[in-house]
């Protein structure tokens, strides 16, 4: 190895031509040896076609460049061999990419604040409290949190509640729909039934709210005055009420000696109106008016009364009633008398009556008529 080296040192003194032109001839014969060329322009180009073939090239480069190194003296490089060295820079790239190298300085830096802010960034963006990971402080926070949640329920509820009151509070006991007696109407009132004590009774409802005014029992209080056979309340909100009822004449006349007293079908005392027409009504005589009322034969001769048609009724003269079972009746001053009887079949009875004092054939001459026995009446 020694006398290689200084042969080689001793020629390159010798003639400079004639060793430059041995080394570039070795190196010429090496190149091509490998398949590269010594001519720069067309190592250029081979550079581009060698790369398809990188990974065969670096290992016969790599072999044959430690067997030279081993068995001949090492050439000037940067002088006398620079395709070579071009070579091989070219070898070692393409086993790098073979290999999976990855040269550090094209790897793009990492920004770690910036990664970091991104992993602590909350819903909004915001930076949040990083991942904590003592577990003495992470069960307190989760024992903050639940309180929190705990507090918020609560106040969630607190406030349905409070709506929930108002709303009650607003419509049964504030002045919105407190009923106002001033704006209580009432249609269907006569002299008999007068409309100031319909309005009065009705107006025992003001001062509720009309959510809490029960419109059924406004109208039973309606039907429990004398002569009111019918009745109906609606409500007008905000705060009104509209009241209707069905005044019916009276059922009969109850004549005393000083005093005349007007009854309804079911024996209860009208109302005292003073200059009030009597006329068409059916007059009953008796003793007493309390007696009276309490007299069942009074009080059937009221119902027998109260169901006849009003043509008939306004003929009425006189009714007399000795027994409940002995109702009668007189017509224009005694020209047909009727015997009701009791109230039973009353329908019936009516019908036969009317059948018989209407049909000239059937009364004749004759001026009373018995329908205490509907089926089998008598007429002479």
């Amino acid at each position: 190895m020694a006398r290689r080296i200084a042969s080689s040192d001793g020629g390159r003194d010798q003639g400079h031509g004639k060793g430059s032109g041995r080394g570039q001839g070795a190196g010429r014969g090496s190149l091509q040896r490998f398949g590269v060329d010594d001519d720069p322009l067309k190592q250029r180009r081979g550079a581009r076609t060698f790369s398809s073939d990188a990974s065969d090239a670096s290992d016969i480069t790599l072999s044959s460049a430690s067997g030279d190194a081993d068995q001949s003296p090492r050439p000037n490089v940067s002088k006398r061999e620079p395709g070579k060295i071009k070579a091989r820079r070219l070898a070692g790239a393409a086993a790098s990419a073979r290999e999976g190298f990855v040269d550090a300085r094209k790897l793009e830096s990492e920004d770690l604040v910036a990664k970091a802010l991104r992993e602590t960034a909350g819903p909004l963006g915001v930076a949040s409290r990083p991942k904590v990971v003592d577990f003495n402080a992470r069960l307190k926070e989760r024992r903050r949190a639940n309180t929190r949640m705990f507090a918020a329920r609560i106040a969630i509820g607190a406030a349905v509640l409070a709506v929930v009151f108002g709303f009650i509070w607003l419509l049964l006991f504030s002045n919105v729909f407190r009923l106002d007696s001033a704006k209580i109407t009432v249609t269907g009132a006569n002299e008999w039934v007068g409309e100031q004590r319909v309005h009065d009774l009705a107006a025992k409802q003001a001062g509720k709210s009309l959510f809490l005014v029960s419109g059924n029992d406004v109208i039973a209080q309606l039907k429990a005055i004398p002569g009111v056979s019918d009745a109906t309340a609606s409500k007008k909100f905000p705060q009104g009420l509209a009241v209707t009822v069905t005044a019916q004449r009276p059922a009969a006349m109850l004549k005393t000696a000083d005093s005349l007293v007007a009854v309804d079908a079911k024996g209860r005392v009208l109302n005292s109106v003073n200059g009030a027409s009597a006329e068409g009504i059916p007059v009953i005589e008796v003793d007493n008016v309390d007696q009276g009322l309490r007299d069942r034969a009074v009080r059937q001769a009221v119902k027998i009364l109260s169901a006849l048609p009003d043509q008939m009724r306004q003929s009425i003269t006189k009714v007399s009633a000795q027994t409940q079972d002995s109702i009668t009746t007189e017509l224009n001053g005694g020209d047909r008398v009727i015997i009701w009887g009791d109230a039973a079949q009353l329908e019936l009875k009516k019908a036969v009556v009317d059948k018989i004092i209407n049909d000239p054939t059937k009364i004749g001459d004759k001026h009373h008529v018995d329908v205490s026995a509907p089926l089998r009446p008598i007429i002479k």
